[in-house]
């Protein structure tokens, strides 16, 4: 009885098992009535058909015993009979041999029935136990089948076992509304070919055509095996419909069983970037964080949130968040212990603008590994609020870079932007003085400071992704700065592992730019958007141009003219020549940039422009 104690008593369950223990008995009579009709060709005056009969239903119960128990040992008690098929069916061939073989045995041993018998009794049986079975699945199909013909009409991408797994649930989930009338495939043998009745048109060239051809409503996606690149390429192909996109997951999905149409979500604007995977190398993070001490300043944004996240699966001693902002701290303390239980974390509310605060931290901790993600970065309001840029950014991360050396930390990285690269706003500049800071700390400490420069990132606090996907909720208009401008994109994820890398690469004074692919039009990418939620753009949805912001760019650039790519072990790091710089006039004019801040003194910018040659003031 173990199969039942694993389950909690359902009602539902046991009276399903006794009808089908009740109708296998009625099966069973009937296949032993019907087996002896047969062997008599229908004649039951004949002189032997009584006696065999009778001799029959004397070993009836046994009979019907015995079929019960290889039934229940093959689990065909416990099925789901709306989702049997060729594993089901072999089982129910199985017991009926068995029986078979059982009968023949008894016909060894003396019981008076026709040699023929067994084996006529045993294809009864097989057909009859197998229709009742599948009569079940039959009837909802056909159910569903009428049902169906109101649903969404949809295109399947893919006629792999993913596809057909997911051609399967449409076709026998009570959730779906999707009638599935043609599939796309760009194996030529499947061509002209058909899954459960449904046909395989051609390769991904036919799929605008067979959109309008097929009434196509939605479009889903189910090849999880195709790499970023392809993916994207298919997709966009599919955008050009105007039809609504969903995708599975992920091949895990696929291998662990777990496909269901609540798997099946909606396309991404992430799965239109067509970004590769990105491998890190794993064993030389874990070496530098496993049990360690390690700080996240910033920890509760966007970045730092992710750089906790990441860090914790790395099994760290103590992990340190520290955040001026205590909402966003509690939320990513209460999901770290949730995810990590054996983990211990510590989070310290307070500013890295304050010396003494983050001087006694790093005291009484003393961490080994710091992250610096603290900064203000939205660029229009540094841009109206200057001086708090320059005292949050650049000498927040001077008091920290300070404390790190004081307070024997081994490694400091820095999380900069590209917006470092010849600045035209106040957050970019004051990013570069930053970096400016790690690369003089480097020279005159121990500790191996570093900085890390990338772009935008996907969904982050401020970004123009969660902006545009509000615009769209309130049905536009959708508005873009200008119709040319671009920017470099990165998830959030991604993003965060190559920081890890690049800290274990460092060896002191490098800032390490990450390969951020092709740049992004902002243009496009709202177009997409709009496009994903199901609406035309500039029809459903208005986009709007308002004009550049202050301090804002057309392009985005990674490198500064003065400065060359070295190559790391990963191809998507690489290390910007060190640009030199009087360490000991820069030491004196932070000093007047920090009067001149504290003085909420317009001269600020034209301070930040002396430090910084390459700042253009707007």
């Amino acid at each position: 009885m173990s199969d039942f104690k694993k389950l909690p008593f359902d009602p539902k369950l046991v009276r399903r098992v006794i009808f089908l223990v009740l109708m296998d008995i009625l099966i069973i009579f009937a296949s032993i009535v019907l087996a002896l009709l047969i062997r008599f060709e229908f004649n039951v005056d004949s002189t032997d058909f009584m006696p065999f009969l009778r001799t029959a239903m004397d070993w009836f119960l046994p009979n019907a015993a015995i079929t019960i128990a290889i039934f229940y040992a093959m689990k065909l008690y416990t099925s789901i009979w709306a989702f049997a098929g060729v594993d089901e069916l072999l089982h129910i061939f199985f017991a009926s041999a068995a029986m078979c073989c059982i009968q023949y045995a008894g016909l060894a041993l003396g019981i008076a029935l026709p040699r023929s018998f067994p084996l006529i009794y045993a294809v009864f049986f097989f057909i009859m136990a197998t229709m009742l079975r599948f009569s079940y699945r039959f009837l909802r199909n056909l159910r569903r089948a009428g049902n169906s013909s109101k649903g969404r009409r949809t295109m399947l991408i893919g006629a792999g076992q993913a596809g057909a797994a997911v051609l399967r649930e449409f076709k026998t989930s009570k959730f779906s509304q999707n009638k599935v009338v043609c599939i796309i495939d760009d194996d030529p043998a499947k061509k002209n070919c058909s899954i459960m009745g449904v046909p395989v048109i051609g390769g991904r060239d036919c799929i605008e055509k067979a959109a309008k051809k097929y009434d196509i409503d939605e479009i889903v996606f189910a090849i999880p095996t195709l790499s970023p690149s392809q993916t994207k390429e298919v997709l966009g192909i599919c955008q050009r419909t105007g039809c609504k996109m969903k995708q599975l997951p992920g091949i895990y999905q696929l291998a662990n069983g777990e496909i269901s149409i609540q798997k099946i979500r909606d396309v991404d604007i992430v799965d239109l970037l067509g970004r590769d995977v990105v491998n890190v190398d794993m064993h030389g993070i874990a070496g530098q964080i496993k049990g360690k001490t390690v700080m996240v300043t910033g920890g509760g944004g966007s970045i730092g949130s992710e750089l906790c996240r990441q860090l914790a699966s790395f099994s760290p001693a103590l992990l340190i968040i520290f955040d001026i902002y205590e909402n966003n701290a509690y939320a990513i303390e209460q999901e770290l212990r949730s995810n990590y239980p054996e983990l211990t974390v510590k989070v310290l509310i307070g500013s890295v603008r304050d010396k003494v605060r983050i001087n006694s931290v790093m005291k009484t901790y003393r961490p080994d590994v710091v992250f610096h993600a603290a900064a203000h970065k939205h660029v229009p309001l540094m841009e109206t609020s200057p001086c708090e840029a320059i005292k949050n950014n650049v000498f927040g991360t001077y008091n920290t870079a300070r404390a790190a050396s004081e307070n024997g930390v081994k490694r400091f990285v820095l999380i900069s932007t590209d917006k470092a690269v010849n600045p035209t706003n106040i957050m970019g500049a004051s990013k570069r003085i930053c970096e400016m800071i790690v690369q003089m700390m480097d020279e005159e400490s121990e500790t191996c400071f570093a900085a890390v420069r990338f772009g935008n990132v996907l969904g982050s606090n401020g970004s123009v992704i969660p902006l545009f996907r509000e615009q769209i909720k309130a049905g536009g208009p959708v508005t873009v700065t200008h119709p040319e401008i671009n920017r470099f994109f990165m998830t959030i994820p991604e993003a965060v592992s190559l920081v890890l890398q690049a800290g274990v690469f460092a060896r002191g004074g490098e800032i390490f730019v990450l390969d951020m692919g092709s740049p992004v039009k902002i243009d496009e990418l709202a177009r997409n958007m709009i496009r994903l939620s199901g609406f035309e753009p500039d029809v459903d949805i208005p986009i709007v141009y308002t004009g550049l912001r202050p301090g804002e760019k057309l392009y985005e650039e990674l490198l500064m003219d003065e400065e060359g790519l070295k190559k790391t072990a990963n191809d998507l790091i690489y290390i910007g020549q060190k640009i030199p710089f009087d360490t000991h006039a820069f030491m004196r004019q932070l000093g007047e940039l920090d009067a001149i801040a504290e003085g909420e003194n317009d001269e600020v910018r034209r301070k930040v422009q002396e430090i910084v040659p390459t700042y253009a003031m707007g």
